[in-house]
């Protein structure tokens, strides 16, 4: 359903749109730790940690799609806020063309650099063609998964969050059982989780663009706008092209990160791919609304209703601040719990299953002493995305990248793998205050612009009919 995020409360309405965006991306959290708890369990940890190994490089991957198509669907929300029909239309065209190439770029650079990125992470030899065989047939399904993040993007310029979330539901339940049985019954080993991403995938993207092109006339193709206007392209790549390089810095950071841990073995591995896969699901709520954000903001920048975005930042503040402590809490109850589920306790080829579990642990204790400002960024990283400037996205992303990386590097050669646990904190801190500080520079300067574009107004009106008596 269509919803217009420029009338009624702000609360109200990032609270009903983050809702299905949080439910969603926790679905998908649910199949990324499913299909480890099966292969932790089903194969062994060492194919856990060929997953958890190449992990990052697929996080590249997804983030270049998800940043790119997001800065896409930027310009859609903007025009549907602005209730410029013909522009909601020419920039579905000009979106889908911009993501046709990209997926063909992400799959040729996949295909063709993937054993050299493999080894750039110093993925372990024992564990090596289990990534490499599981990163190739991902790699085969780059169109698809570019499309699907297209599709839900348009959706959610609209203002309709609560589609994407049905859809992302269904696949991830496929992906599930279709994951169980090629490892289970076909015994196709690692290979068979990345065959199961690839099906589920593709169904995603046929059955989402059916029901889209019945239930949203808006954002069907049509032969009056499909002609190629570089004035219209140039307008959404200078939106699109910093958020990939945005999201990608951010996944390389965290590749980087990887590559020192994987110098520590597999049970290390292991234990940091487990316990980021439950990092990941705890912080989805900041990241719901962070994408909440996105869409409020760059609707109501598109009809000009700064005060509204200024409203919406507060209440989302609000919000994050207090996800993040219950996070903390949560955490601290049953943190080591949530990492003894990816392990078979019987499994011979771990080494040291306490290990492990306490390394999982430490990561998640330390780290979620920071989820305060993972949530800055995710709110006014977003709005200011969402407003159309990606500048100071940007820059925080490089901070972020720098920061993690330096930490992460000269920790782990001064305290070991325990050195590796403070690499993202310690990045939150600085680019959260960064992205911050943006959000209000861009505040007040739109603010004097347009104090002075009305002084000019009212200046003209004087000149032209002299003062009212």
């Amino acid at each position: 359903m269509i919803n217009d995020l420029t009338i009624g409360h702000p609360l109200k309405l990032i609270i009903k749109f983050a809702l299905p965006l949080l439910l969603g991306n926790l679905f998908m959290q649910l199949y990324q730790i499913s299909d480890m708890i099966i292969v932790g369990h089903l194969i062994s940890v060492n194919a856990l940690a060929a997953i958890g190994a190449s992990a990052p490089i697929y996080m590249v991957f997804l983030m270049i799609a998800f940043g790119f198509t997001g800065g896409l669907t930027v310009i859609t929300a903007q025009r549907f806020g602005a209730k410029d029909e013909s522009g909601v239309r020419a920039s579905v065209f000009h979106c889908l063309l911009a993501s046709l190439a990209l997926s063909i770029l992400l799959t040729l650079g996949l295909v063709i650099f993937l054993k050299p990125l493999l080894r750039l992470t110093n993925i372990p030899k024992e564990i090596f063609a289990d990534a490499y065989n599981f990163m190739l047939i991902l790699s085969l399904s780059s169109v698809m998964i570019v499309i699907y993040n297209l599709l839900s993007g348009l959706i959610r310029a609209l203002g309709d969050s609560k589609t994407p979330l049905y859809f992302l539901i269904f696949s991830s339940l496929i992906n599930i059982i279709l994951n169980f049985i090629f490892i289970n019954n076909f015994h196709w080993g690692v290979a068979g989780s990345a065959c199961g991403t690839f099906a589920a995938n593709s169904i995603a993207v046929i059955t989402c663009f059916i029901y889209m092109w019945r239930k949203f006339p808006l954002l069907r193709l049509s032969p009056k706008y499909m002609h190629y206007n570089a004035a219209i392209m140039r307008e959404h790549l200078q939106i699109a092209f910093p958020m990939a390089l945005q999201f990608s810095i951010l996944s390389f950071s965290i590749m980087i990160v990887q590559s020192v841990c994987n110098s520590f073995g597999a049970d290390v591995i292991a234990a940091f791919a487990a316990a980021f896969r439950i990092e990941q699901f705890v912080t989805q709520p900041l990241l719901a609304i962070g994408l909440a954000m996105a869409t409020f903001s760059a609707q109501n920048w598109g009809a000009n209703l700064l005060s509204r975005i200024r409203r919406g930042v507060r209440y989302a503040f609000f919000i994050t601040t207090s996800i993040s402590f219950a996070g903390f809490l949560l955490i601290r109850k049953i943190g080591s719990s949530m990492i003894a589920m990816f392990i078979d306790t019987g499994d011979n080829s771990a080494n040291n299953i306490p290990l492990i579990i306490d390394i999982g642990e430490q990561y998640l204790v330390i780290s979620t002493f920071f989820y305060f400002f993972l949530g800055l960024i995710f709110v006014f990283r977003n709005t200011v995305q969402g407003m159309g400037k990606p500048i100071v996205p940007l820059i925080s992303s490089i901070l972020e990248l720098c920061t993690r990386a330096f930490a992460a590097i000269y920790l782990a050669n001064l305290l070991g793998y325990e050195g590796i646990l403070y690499a993202s904190p310690i990045s939150w801190v600085l680019a959260g205050m960064f992205v911050v500080c943006g959000y209000y520079y861009y505040i007040r300067k739109f603010s004097r612009d347009r104090l002075r574009w009305k002084l000019g107004e009212i200046k003209q009106h004087l000149k032209e009919n002299g003062p009212v008596d």
